[in-house]
C-alpha cells in the first residue's frame, strides 16, 4: 500500500478509501479491448469500472460503476455446476465433466477422446454439459430453476437480457458444435438444442458489480447469502465449486492468478470478475476491456493489489475470524484507576462519553480488522478519543495493521486521538506505523498501561476545560471530602492538629507493611499506589490526585500498611495521626463522627466505582 494513499484519505471508512484508490489508480488504464465475438457486447462503454467486496456479516463495500447491469457470461458456469452437483451428486457429474485444466481456451472444442468427456467445467464444453444436468421436466423448468439459483445467490429475482441472449444465440454455432459433440458421446442425452438455448440464456443473465460480490461472499459464508443468510447451494458442495475455480476459473491465466492473487476466482466476456476469499469476503468487479485471455484488465491489476495490499491469497491461512471484539465501553462507564477529587470526578462523568474503548482478543487479520475499523466509523461522530486495548490479541498482520494506520491518520485529520494500549508485544504494528508516518512518531500512541491510557485522555479533557492539569480548581484543605460538612470552628481544630509535609518525586511516601498510623491529604502533586509481585516488579493499583486522601483505612483498625505509596510529582500534602483521632473522640466527639462519616462515604464511592468497573467488563 503506498503512500499515495494514506495521504489521500477521503471518508471515515478506510476500506472506502482504499477502494477509491484502487479505481482511482487503475481506471486511466486503456489496455485490453471490449469483447466483441458476442456483437451486443460490443456496445460497452469501455470506461465503466466498479469495485465491490461484501463481508461476511453482509457490509457492502463499492465505488464506481458498481450498479450497471452487465451479463454474467462465464461466470455463471461455476454456480450452474454446483447446482448439477446438488442434482446428482460428485460422482454421477464426475462421469460426465473432469475436474483437470484444459491448457486450451475455454471455447476450444476439445473432448477427453476416449470418453469425450469435457475437461472441467469452466471451458464451455463442460459448462453446457452441466447446464444440461440441471433437473427438470421442461427446458423451461431447468432454466427457471437456474434462474432461481441465482436469485439464492444475489438475493434478489434476476432477469435475462433478451439482446445479448438472441446475440449469443445467433452467433453461437462454435458452441453448437461442441453441443453436438457431447450428444455424440452420450454426455448430454437428449436433443442439445433446448440445453444450448439454456446455456445461452444462462451465460445472458443480467447482474451488477455488487451483485457479483455477494455471490462471492455467498460462497465465502459456506453457501449462505450473508445479506439475507439464506442458504443457495449445500455447503458439502462449497469446495468442490471453490476448488473448480481455484484452477480453473481464469482461463489461461489460471496457475499465474492463483500464484499471485490466490483466490478461486471467475471471469466473464463483459468484464466482470468474481474472486472469493473463504471465511473472509467476496469481490465483485466490473470492466469490460479485456486482455488477450478473456480476463478484464483493470479487474485483473486491481485483485493483485488488493491481495498483496491485505495478504489476502489463501495459503496465507489466516488465525481464526471469529469476533475479535471482546467488549466496549465508554468512558464514562469505566475510567482509568486514577482517584480523583469530587469536582474533577463530577465532570469527568459527564464528559468522558467522548473516550470511546474498544478490547479485542484473538487474531487480527484483515476481515476481523475490517469488523473492528467498522464498528468504530459507526461511532465516529460521537468520540474524541479511542482506546484500543490489544492485551488479549494473539497475532496481528501486515493487513491489520494497515487498516489501523489509515483509521488514526483519519482521526488524526479530525483532531481525535488515539491510543493503542498495552500493545507493547507487537511490534509488528509500530513498525507500519512508523514507516509510514512523515511526522515525529506520537510519544503516546502506544501505551503499555490500559489504566495510563485511560488517564492521558481524561488529563486532556481536564486541561482542556480548567486550563490546568491536576485539578479543575486550586486544592486547599477545606474542599478534601475527608473534612466535609465541618463548620468553621470544627476545620480549625482540625487544622490545629494537621502536619504539613513535602516529597520529592519518586520518593516512597508509604511502604508497604509499615505502620498504618496516619492518614494522608494531598494538596499537590500526584501519587501511585502499588504492590511488590513475587518478582519484584512493582505492579500499579491506583493513582490519587490532589484533593484525594489516601490511607484512611487506618481508621478502619488496619495495623500494616498493605500497599506502598509513591510520589509521581513533587508532593505536598497534610497529615492526621490516629493518636489525634482518638484525641478527638475524648475532646470533639462530633468531630470525630463527621471524620468517619466522611471516611464511609469515600470508601463507599470507591466500591461503587470498582463495581461499575467490573460490570461493564461482563
Amino acid at each position: 500500500m503506498s503512500d499515495e494513499f494514506f495521504s489521500e484519505l477521503k471518508s471515515a471508512s478506510p476500506i472506502q478509501d482504499y477502494l477509491q484508490y484502487l479505481h482511482d489508480k487503475f481506471k486511466s488504464i486503456n489496455d485490453g479491448e471490449v469483447a466483441s465475438y458476442i456483437p451486443e457486447l460490443a456496445t460497452a462503454d469501455p470506461n465503466w469500472f466498479g469495485i465491490s467486496i461484501v463481508t461476511m456479516d453482509g457490509h457492502l463495500y463499492e465505488v464506481g460503476d458498481t450498479r450497471i447491469p452487465f451479463t454474467i457470461q462465464s461466470i455463471s458456469k461455476p454456480f450452474v455446476y454446483g447446482l448439477a452437483l446438488e442434482d446428482h451428486g460428485r460422482t454421477d457429474v464426475l462421469n460426465k465433466i473432469g475436474v483437470e485444466p484444459s491448457g486450451e481456451a475455454f471455447n476450444s472444442i476439445s473432448l477427453r477422446p476416449e470418453t469425450g468427456q469435457p475437461f472441467n467445467p469452466m471451458i464451455n464444453a463442460g459448462a453446457i454439459a452441466a447446464t444440461g444436468l440441471v433437473e427438470g421436466h421442461t427446458p423451461d423448468l431447468q432454466f427457471q430453476r437456474i434462474l432461481d439459483l441465482f436469485h439464492h445467490y444475489t438475493g434478489h429475482p434476476v432477469e435475462v437480457d433478451e439482446r445479448v441472449y438472441q446475440s449469443e444465440s445467433s452467433t453461437g454455432h462454435r458452441n453448437r458444435a461442441i453441443a453436438y459433440m457431447l450428444r455424440n458421446f452420450d454426455i448430454i442425452q437428449d436433443d442439445p438444442s433446448p440445453i444450448l438455448e439454456n446455456y445461452f440464456k444462462q451465460c445472458s443473465i443480467s447482474v451488477t458489480g455488487n451483485d457479483l460480490a455477494v455471490i462471492a461472499g455467498t460462497l465465502a459464508n459456506a453457501g449462505i447469502n450473508p445479506l439475507n443468510g439464506r442458504r443457495a447451494i449445500r455447503s458439502e458442495y462449497v469446495e468442490n465449486v471453490l476448488s473448480i475455480m481455484g484452477t480453473c476459473g481464469m482461463y489461461d491465466y489460471a496457475g499465474e492468478w492463483i500464484y499471485r492473487v490466490g483466490m478461486p476466482a471467475k471471469s466473464g466476456v463483459a468484464g466482470g470478475i468474481v474472486a472469493v476469499l473463504p471465511g473472509q469476503l467476496g469481490i465483485g468487479i466490473y470492466s469490460p476491456p479485456l486482455d488477450p485471455k478473456g480476463n478484464s484488465v483493470r479487474g485483473i491489476q486491481t485483485c493483485h493489489q488488493l491481495s498483496m495490499d491485505f495478504n489476502l491469497h489463501m495459503f496465507n491461512v489466516p488465525h481464526s475470524t471469529q469476533s475479535v471484539i471482546r467488549t466496549s465501553y465508554w468512558g464514562s462507564e469505566l475510567g482509568s484507576d486514577r482517584v480523583r477529587p469530587l469536582e474533577e470526578r463530577l465532570y469527568l462523568k459527564k464528559s468522558a462519553s467522548k473516550i470511546l474503548v474498544y478490547e479485542l482478543q484473538g487474531d487480527l487479520n484483515f476481515s476481523t480488522a475490517e469488523i473492528v475499523v467498522r464498528k468504530i466509523n459507526e461511532s465516529f461522530k460521537s468520540f474524541e478519543f479511542l482506546v484500543i486495548n490489544l492485551k488479549r490479541i494473539l497475532h496481528i498482520d501486515e493487513s491489520a495493521c494497515k487498516l489501523f494506520l489509515s483509521l488514526y491518520l483519519r482521526m488524526k485529520g479530525m483532531n481525535k486521538t488515539l491510543i493503542f494500549s498495552e500493545s507493547s508485544q507487537h511490534r509488528l504494528l509500530q513498525r507500519i506505523f512508523k514507516a509510514n508516518m512523515n511526522d515525529s512518531f506520537p510519544t503516546k500512541l502506544f501505551i503499555d498501561s490500559h489504566a495510563a491510557a485511560l488517564e492521558v485522555c481524561e488529563n486532556t479533557l481536564l486541561l482542556g476545560h480548567s486550563g490546568q492539569y491536576g485539578g479543575i480548581r486550586e486544592q486547599v484543605l477545606a474542599k478534601h471530602e475527608f473534612l466535609a460538612d465541618l463548620s468553621p470552628d470544627e476545620m480549625s481544630i482540625v487544622e490545629a492538629m494537621m502536619k504539613p509535609q513535602s516529597f520529592e518525586k519518586d520518593q516512597e511516601i508509604v511502604a508497604a507493611g509499615s505502620i498504618a498510623d496516619e492518614i494522608f491529604l494531598l494538596t499537590s502533586g500526584t501519587v501511585t499506589v502499588c504492590i511488590s509481585l513475587p518478582d519484584g516488579r512493582l505492579n500499579r493499583l491506583a493513582s490519587f490526585s490532589a484533593g484525594v486522601t489516601f490511607g484512611e483505612l487506618a481508621m478502619g483498625g488496619a495495623n500494616k500498611r498493605s500497599a506502598s505509596v509513591y510520589a509521581d510529582t513533587e508532593v505536598e500534602c497534610f497529615t492526621l495521626s490516629l493518636e489525634d483521632l482518638d484525641q478527638l473522640e475524648k475532646d470533639h466527639p462530633a468531630i470525630q463522627c463527621k471524620l468517619l462519616r466522611n471516611v464511609l462515604r469515600l470508601t463507599t464511592n470507591r466500591l461503587e466505582s470498582a463495581n461499575r468497573s467490573i460490570g461493564a467488563l461482563l
